[in-house]
């Protein structure tokens, strides 16, 4: 290493050195679908020193849905992918730090709390846990190719664009039959496909759908394989008398949702489901913990509900650190 002289002083000049990575935060929010981001937004705009670790896959499940027609502000609809791509160009203008790094574990039993991811640890006064849940899939040849192109786990969130066309259901609990009955709306039949002789949805449910002459039955049948050319148009049946073919404008999975909260077990309490358990809008069973979105909604599951939880816990976290 030379030694170079410097207003009259030899100083040993070497590489630069890095700038250390700022670690310590008083809001971190993991996950970055529309409950992370939101409530990024609002912590921000709070003065809070705000991270988002995203994980590897940021924008929730929105980055795999093509149009969202149904988030208000868009007259003429929104690629999902980009409707994330504003989120986050908002949350990061507000002054929110954005890391696209997967959390690994967190220890929220002391103060600060900490949260590792695969390059650095983190601490934080406040988190909010954002990290979404996953839609259940039946795990059959086709599915994943026809991911947004017929083949949807919302119907709520696509059902508008199956007009006019026969629909397949797969599930047999209420989520099938209320996804089964809001479709009858723009389908001109609904096939419910349940791989069970019975189904299991409350008796209320099953009886709405069964009055319901748009939706047909499938019971003891499971669906084996997607088919299609660019986008789904028929699915193969399979039960112990041998396979059918039907054909289908659109496949929508209707099987349950996982919450993603595997990290926080024993930390956080959660239900029978593994959906977080909250104390009011947003507080956790750990004060200063806070949750938002999907990890918590089993019910509404959308992303304006999510953001409007997300914004939620931004409030609630800037009012637990006033205090």
């Amino acid at each position: 290493m030379a030694a170079e002289p410097e207003g009259g002083v030899l100083v040993e000049k070497g590489p630069p050195k890095e700038p250390r990575k700022k670690t310590k935060y008083d809001v971190i929010i993991i996950g970055a679908g529309p409950a992370g981001y939101t409530a990024g937004i609002y912590c921000s705009r709070a003065r809070r020193d705000t991270l988002i670790l995203s994980g590897i896959l940021p924008g929730g499940q929105l980055v795999n849905t093509t149009d969202v027609e149904n988030f208000p502000g868009f007259e003429n609809g929104i690629m999902g992918p980009d409707l994330m791509i504003n989120f986050r160009k908002q949350a990061e203008r507000m002054g929110t730090t954005i890391v696209d790094d997967e959390v690994v574990n967190v220890d929220f039993r002391h103060r600060p709390f900490k949260v590792l991811t695969s390059e650095e640890e983190y601490e934080a006064k406040a988190v909010i846990v954002g990290t979404g849940a996953t839609p259940r899939k039946l795990g059959v040849e086709g599915e994943k190719a026809f991911a947004g192109k017929g083949v949807s786990y919302c119907a709520t969130c696509d059902g508008p664009f199956f007009k006019n066309m026969e629909l397949v259901v797969v599930g047999g609990g209420d989520s099938a039959m209320e996804e089964a009955t809001f479709l009858t709306k723009f389908a001109t039949t609904v096939h419910v496909v349940h791989r069970r002789k019975e189904l299991r949805a409350s008796k209320i449910m099953q009886e709405r759908a069964h009055d319901d002459e748009k939706i047909r039955f499938h019971l003891g049948y499971e669906v084996k394989e997607i088919r299609g050319n660019g986008k789904v148009q028929q699915v193969v049946l399979a039960s112990p008398d041998g396979e059918e073919q039907m054909d289908t404008g659109g496949v929508f999975v209707a099987i349950g949702h996982d919450p993603n909260t595997e990290l926080f077990k024993g930390q956080l309490e959660t239900d029978d489901q593994g959906y977080i358990v909250l104390k009011g809008a947003s507080q956790t069973s750990v004060p200063g913990v806070f949750a938002a979105g999907d990890v918590h909604d089993r019910r509404y599951r959308q992303a304006i509900t999510a953001a409007g939880f997300g914004c939620m816990a931004g409030i609630d976290v800037n009012n637990y650190l006033d205090e």
